[in-house]
């Protein structure tokens, strides 16, 4: 069986690999930039704390991915830490080339924003400022690159217009893939919270289902018991009336299967509680599925139809999923006996069983709703059975989906995961 879907891995682990992901396109950017800057424009700058400072931000990048293979979690204190260092490793970048003139100075906006988005306003506050103190500083001191102010490309687009629509473009693009990531995970956690609320409300409404029919077995027990004292009697009161006579033994039969029925209910049910599924071949368990079902509906006519074709999958099986596939049999023969259509598929990942009756079909009001809450297709039914089918496949992996046939009638779709049997 499928366990329910985990919650995605912690948010700030995965910011801090995104982090280190934004950190290794932004100085490799800067490199890339400082080598045209020498080599083509014949910037004058102190090559070596420039190189210096880049490879030590390098350098962290390293660890930081050393350290997210580490399993220990990631804390708001320690992606505060990382957060410092490139503001530090920008003061100082920017201090050797030409400070607040630097046309990428407005890029200390990137790690400001990533900290509104990820971390507590006082860490983000935190950030804000010592970006800030970072840029008031280098207005004050910085080494000059005089062709930042004064360069001039073609026309009149300055060198410093440049590199501030550089610095834009990849600004821009940082922060954008930083927080659609954001979002993105976001949104996953969210579904999967909300499956998770899901499946512990549908669990509870199969608990109550399931204590309550112990209790009323429990209940049952005491009048089936009188009804057979009953029974004994009259049939020895009625001795000289054959026609009565086979009549009592005719209910005295049915309240012992009855009584047979409850006694086997909770014992029945702890066994499957705790026996593990079977792997069986999914087409020999469904034809022996159907057998068994049309001993109890000899009425119906029906055809099974199984993929003609190479590596007939395992299915993960157990009793509880026999008796949800024989709640769906029994709802398409109440819906009409006649050419019930059965077929086995399947690929990669999934096996598909399909039911098809010729019925009237499913109203669309209720469509949505079917196996969530006790809403029934039947005018006497409560829908019980439908939800605890849906249960009991959603416990396996799988799903349930009703549709109308384009040729009249109900299409039941059941899918059911491919068991992995690479481990033993």
């Amino acid at each position: 069986m499928h366990p329910a879907l985990p919650l995605p891995l912690s948010t700030p682990n995965r910011n801090l690999v995104r982090l280190t992901i934004v950190r290794g396109i932004t100085w490799t950017g800067f490199l890339a930039a400082i080598i045209f800057g020498i080599e083509v424009i014949g910037f004058q700058l102190r090559v070596v704390p420039v190189i210096c400072v880049i490879v030590a931000m390098g350098l962290i990048n390293v660890a930081t991915w050393w350290r997210l293979g580490r399993p220990r979690a990631v804390t708001d204190t320690e992606y505060l830490l990382h957060l410092l260092a490139d503001v530090a490793g920008l003061t100082l970048l920017f201090y050797f080339t030409g400070g607040s003139t630097n046309p990428f100075i407005t890029y200390y906006l990137v790690p400001i924003t990533i900290a509104a988005a990820t971390l507590p306003w006082r860490f983000a506050w935190l950030i804000a400022s010592a970006a800030m103190a970072g840029y008031t500083f280098l207005m004050l001191f910085f080494e000059p690159v005089p062709q930042l102010s004064h360069g001039i490309i073609a026309g009149s687009i300055s060198l410093h217009v440049l590199g501030m629509w550089l610095n834009f473009g990849l600004s821009a693009g940082l922060v954008t893939f930083f927080i659609y990531k954001m979002a993105h995970a976001l949104r996953g956690r969210d579904q999967a919270l909300s499956r998770t609320r899901e499946a512990a409300l549908r669990n509870e409404q199969v608990l109550a289902v399931a204590t309550q029919a112990a209790g009323t077995a429990h209940e049952l027990g005491t009048p089936l018991s009188t009804m057979a004292v009953l029974l004994n009697e009259m049939r020895e009161d009625a001795h000289d009336n054959p026609q009565l006579s086979a009549d009592i033994d005719l209910l005295r039969q049915q309240v012992d299967t009855c009584k047979s029925r409850l006694q086997h209910l909770v014992a029945n049910a702890d066994r499957r509680r705790l026996a593990e599924p079977e792997l069986r071949p999914a087409g020999e368990w469904l034809a022996q599925v159907v057998q068994r079902w049309l001993v109890l509906r000899p009425d119906v006519s029906h055809q099974l139809d199984i993929a003609e074709r190479r590596g007939m999958p395992t299915l993960a099986v157990d009793a509880t999923l026999e008796q949800a596939l024989t709640n769906l049999l029994n709802n398409a023969a109440d819906a009409n006996p006649e050419k019930i259509a059965v077929s086995l598929d399947w690929n990669s990942d999934e096996i598909i069983i399909d039911i098809r009756d010729h019925g009237p079909g499913v109203a669309m009001s209720i469509a949505d709703q079917l196996g969530d809450t006790f809403i029934s297709t039947k005018s006497k039914g409560m829908g019980i059975g439908l939800f605890l089918t849906h249960a009991t496949i959603n416990r396996f992996g799988g799903g349930v989906s009703l549709y109308n046939h384009e040729e009249g009638g109900t299409l039941t779709e059941v899918k059911l995961p491919r068991p992995d049997t690479s481990q033993g």
